[in-house]
């Protein structure tokens, strides 16, 4: 594989245990060709790194990526890292994860982090901004934020969700949203969509299992929360907006101005029982119609 090739999979695969020097080889200072004339021509060319591993994501001797083929919660943790460096937060922030296939993942990075119990993130990390919060704008830091599942936000973890909603708690949440309860074989959860084939639902879900909750319109409706909205990483495109999107609520959240919540929709293969390509396929054909990207509230 050549640099070019190991840049743009390091970019959109989130991870690749890539070292930054190892795609820091040049092309030769000097390259001569040959035109119609005969005549030799010399081309100087610099390469620059736009794409590497980020710092925070530890090089370490086990498997880089702890989660199954095609699965892209470890992109959507790209995104939130390359945030974090582009901000020069690593230091500043602290990460509360919840249960679910995304758990192993807050090992494998250099940042403080605290597990919570089931769905209960939003609950310990308003603890700790109220505890260790500092600074005129709202107790600005640390930057504090949860990384949780659809099931953990929206299912077992909904009551912590809402009350710090509507107590605007000075956080951040991520929700990386894989519609389904990925880790626990693939059942329908709350935001499955309509049509939507889970193991409790191998027909694909319909009215009578009830609607998908929509969490990002829902909180854009509370006076607590001051930024909401709903990005994918299932396109380069997409994955530059998302960046954007988490960009916004941290900044949100440094400005003191309240709950601050981005859902990243995510590919489950497995438990689709689609390949990593067609999975990508299905976000765009027949979840983000359900699941409109953007944002729905902000500053």
């Amino acid at each position: 594989m050549n640099g070019e090739s190991r840049e743009g999979l390091a970019l959109f695969g989130g991870v690749l245990g890539v070292p930054p020097k190892a795609l820091k080889s040049p092309l030769p200072a000097s390259r001569e060709r040959g035109d119609t004339g005969g005549e030799r021509t010399s081309d100087h060319m610099q390469r620059q790194l736009v794409a590497g591993r980020p710092d925070a994501w530890m090089r370490l001797e086990f498997n880089p990526i702890p989660t199954c083929p095609g699965c892209q919660e470890p992109t959507a943790t790209r995104a939130v890292l390359d945030v974090l460096e582009e901000m020069g937060m690593e230091g500043e922030a602290i990460l509360v994860p919840g249960v679910g296939c995304h758990s192993l993942i807050p090992f494998m990075l250099d940042l403080d982090h605290v597990m919570s119990a089931h769905g209960r993130p939003p609950d310990l990390a308003s603890a700790i901004k109220r505890v260790l919060g500092r600074g005129a704008a709202d107790r600005a830091l640390p930057l504090v934020f949860t990384l949780q599942g659809d099931g953990d936000c929206i299912a077992i973890g909904a009551g912590s969700l809402v009350n710090a909603a509507a107590r605007s708690e000075n956080i951040t949440v991520l929700m990386l949203n894989n519609v389904n309860y990925g880790t626990t074989g693939g059942q329908m959860s709350p935001t499955t969509p309509l049509g939507h084939a889970t193991s409790t639902t191998p027909g694909g879900r319909t009215p009578d299992y009830g609607y998908p909750v929509r969490v990002p319109e829902m909180l854009a409706t509370f006076q607590g929360v001051a930024y909401a909205a709903r990005g994918a990483v299932n396109t380069p495109a997409n994955y530059q907006k998302t960046r954007a999107y988490i960009k916004k609520a941290f900044q949100t959240q440094m400005a003191g101005r309240g709950l601050s919540m981005v859902e990243v929709l995510c590919s489950c293969p497995p438990d689709w029982h689609m390949t990593p390509l067609n999975s990508l396929k299905w976000i765009e054909a027949h979840i983000i119609p359900q699941f409109p990207l953007g944002e729905f509230k902000g500053p």
